[in-house]
């Protein structure tokens, strides 16, 4: 009985030792996290918990909207004054083939687990979508956009930074434009600001009598030279465009995108009563894409002090898929640039934590993006990006070439 009486207390001892282990290790967690704009220690003591369940915590939605249900999948609940991330896939995927290997990217989810994150998918577009009835009349480009406040609201979110890709970069932009209060910064990838015109729209007719619905979409998403030299890609999205997303749904979505205005937007000054985004813009674009041309036009009707333009070298027209870490790293800087990130960390330096105004990867880029922004805590700061070209100080520049 004594041997039993003095096992009995060496396991209560190591258990009581485990516990007050790991409430210390709770205790230094939130030290080790980067601060987050409108934080304090208390709020990030709150959010462990959410934190740590972030990372197996999706729950899906279909959330009722003026234009019809919405599929709606989300990683968290809001907390603080921090923003959601809100992501709109490109025609012809939906957010788990835009979306599923930027966002499980390792160095992504030093990003993701301070923000809820909210992936939406077009009407009909979702994995296990059922057809639309004969006649169902697919929303425009204006009402997709129109249909996110009721998402914003569903789900209590104060903002969001939005993340698009094609199709979804034109939503999301028209989404600021039509609701600038509910949008705190915009990462558009792809985004080709202009409608078709008439020959355009005739070379869209012909190419989709005579190809699968599957390839001319494929034509959308690649460039040429992907097509020919990256087959084991393209072949893969051949493959799950045509067997995840129903076909005549994704016909709607094709047709409607097809048909959309152009964006309508022009830089500050340029014309009386110019629109244009208010928030920080960072356009992305590969420097082999099909949409280069599209995203160039767009930075140039963007005001200059709040947009940056992103061109991916070695990169086709999905550079989420195919070069998630600079994309990753690059979205890293732009939220420093809104003043929510104040370290990185960078797991190939020994010093662990990276003040925000160094650099790594980017550094070697051709012109290397520095960021300012000031926190004000309790209210939306206004962002202050600059840039400085790495031939001179002193010259602005916000075109951000990745060459690494």
């Amino acid at each position: 009985m004594k041997v039993l009486g003095h096992r009995l207390e060496l396991l209560t001892g190591l258990l009581l030792h485990d516990v007050t282990m790991a409430g210390l290790q709770e205790l230094r967690f939130p030290e080790e996290k980067p601060l987050l704009r409108g934080q304090d220690a208390t709020e990030l003591e709150s959010s462990d918990a959410f934190l740590l369940a972030a990372d197996t915590d999706w729950k899906e939605h279909d959330i009722e909207t003026p234009y019809g249900l919405l599929h709606v999948v989300i990683r968290g609940s809001p907390k603080g004054n921090r923003p959601a991330i809100l992501t709109y896939h490109d025609v012809g995927l939906n957010h788990k083939l835009c979306f599923n290997t930027f966002f499980n990217f390792e160095d992504m989810q030093e990003i993701t687990k301070h923000f809820v994150v909210c992936h939406v998918d077009a009407p009909g577009q979702q994995v296990g979508a059922s057809q639309f009835p004969q006649g169902y009349q697919f929303p425009s480009m204006e009402q997709l956009a129109a249909m996110l406040p009721s998402v914003v609201q569903h789900f209590g979110f104060k903002y969001v930074i939005g993340i698009g890709v094609g199709a979804g970069a034109y939503v999301l932009a028209k989404f600021a434009l039509i609701f600038p209060d509910l949008v705190e910064g915009l990462v558009l990838v792809n985004i080709d600001p202009n409608g078709k015109g008439w020959i355009d729209w005739a070379a869209t007719k012909l190419s989709g009598l005579t190809s699968t619905l599957p390839d001319t979409v494929l034509s959308h998403l690649f460039s040429q030279e992907e097509l020919v030299n990256n087959t084991e890609l393209v072949q893969s999205y051949r493959q799950q465009i045509g067997n995840v997303v129903n076909q005549a749904n994704l016909q709607l979505f094709w047709n409607m995108y097809n048909s959309r205005r152009d964006l309508d937007i022009n830089r500050p000054g340029t014309v009386l009563n110019a629109k244009t985004l208010r928030c920080p813009v960072m356009l992305v674009v590969g420097d082999n894409a099909p949409a280069e041309d599209g995203v160039v036009e767009c930075n140039s009707k963007l005001d200059p002090t709040t947009t940056t333009f992103l061109k991916m070298a070695d990169s086709g027209g999905l550079p989420q898929v195919t070069q998630p870490g600079k994309l990753t790293e690059a979205f890293k800087y732009f939220l420093q640039g809104m003043g929510y990130i104040a370290y990185l960390k960078d797991r190939r330096l020994s010093g662990g934590a990276v003040p925000s105004a160094s650099m790594t990867r980017l550094a070697r880029s051709r012109t290397a993006s520095l960021t300012s922004a000031s926190s004000v805590d309790g209210s939306r700061p206004q962002a202050c990006t600059h840039s400085e070209s790495s031939e001179g100080l002193g010259q602005v520049n916000h075109t951000m070439e990745v060459s690494c």
